[in-house]
Order: structure tokens, then C-alpha cells, then sequence
């Protein structure tokens, strides 16, 4: 039994990053900035993906091993809460780890600020399993389950 990590309301905080969580740094570019410096929301999905493919590929699970399988990951739901802006030139961490995996995945993130240490988003995605011919699969199929179940690598030191 797994416990979801959407939190009740919207403003609730998700539970810190289990010791099986993946992490990614990376620092925003001056493309991802506006005219103030800051980094445009817009841009913050794709550092969530970022973390996101590493969680999935350290458990042989990213594109071409899902096509392998015969199933596909579809993003049905996303939330994103901005507690601090992050500016172009900042480091970050952004790290990722699963909640629920048995009917559909629920990855949990965080984005730190390396330079102030200060939180700058949470967040979580939903993603629900298809086979090749768009079926939706109602349960995780075991060939997934059993990878998903597979602690990952530790989080990244500081």
C-alpha cells in the first residue's frame, strides 16, 4: 500500500523527498529569464521533466524501455506552487520521487534554490499507463510495477 502525495488542499505541503528520490541541478539559463531576471513559469515543467526522466530512466523506464514493454506514459493531471522566484544564473535542485504506483504514477517534486537554500516550488505530476494503441490501463501494469518498486539511486549530496 502506497500513500498519495497530493495533498488535500492545494496550499497543504507534501511530505520532504524520501531517501529514494532522484535529483537533478541545473542553473536557468538567461533564455529562461524575463526582463527582470526572473525565471518565467512557463519554463518550470520542463525542469520537473528533467527530474522526472531521471526517476523513470534509474528504474529502466523512460521512452524506448516503455515502447519495449508496449505501453506509454500519459501526464493526466499536473500542480505546481511557487514559494520563491528562482533568476537567471541561480543553481537548483530539483529532485523527484514516486508516491502512488498502482493504479496510476504520482511523482512528487521539489525545487531548491542551491544558493539560498530556499524552497522555490512543489509540486506533483499524474501520469496513467497506456498500451501502444492508447487503451488507458485501469491498474500499473506488473511489468512497470515491478521496476517502480526498485529503490533509486540515492539523492545528490549538496
Amino acid at each position: 500500500m502506497t500513500t498519495t502525495l497530493r495533498p488535500g488542499s492545494a496550499r497543504s505541503r507534501l511530505p520532504p523527498p524520501p531517501p529514494s528520490a532522484t535529483a537533478v541541478e541545473l542553473e536557468i539559463p538567461f533564455h529562461h529569464a524575463d526582463v527582470l531576471g526572473i525565471a518565467w513559469h512557463g519554463h518550470y515543467p520542463k525542469y520537473l521533466d528533467l527530474a522526472r526522466t531521471a526517476l523513470l530512466r534509474a528504474r529502466r523506464l523512460d521512452v524506448e524501455d516503455l515502447r519495449g514493454l508496449g505501453f506509454r506514459f500519459v501526464v493526466s493531471e499536473s500542480f505546481l506552487h511557487h514559494d520563491s522566484p528562482l533568476r537567471y544564473g541561480d543553481r537548483v535542485r530539483v529532485t523527484a520521487w514516486l508516491g502512488e504506483v498502482e493504479n496510476r504514477l504520482e511523482i512528487a517534486y521539489q525545487l531548491r534554490n542551491l544558493g539560498t537554500g530556499a524552497l522555490a516550488a512543489e509540486g506533483w505530476t499524474v501520469l496513467v499507463t497506456t498500451r501502444a494503441d492508447g487503451t488507458l490501463c485501469l491498474e500499473t501494469p506488473p511489468e512497470i510495477l515491478g521496476r517502480l518498486r526498485v529503490p533509486g539511486p540515492p539523492p545528490r549530496s549538496p
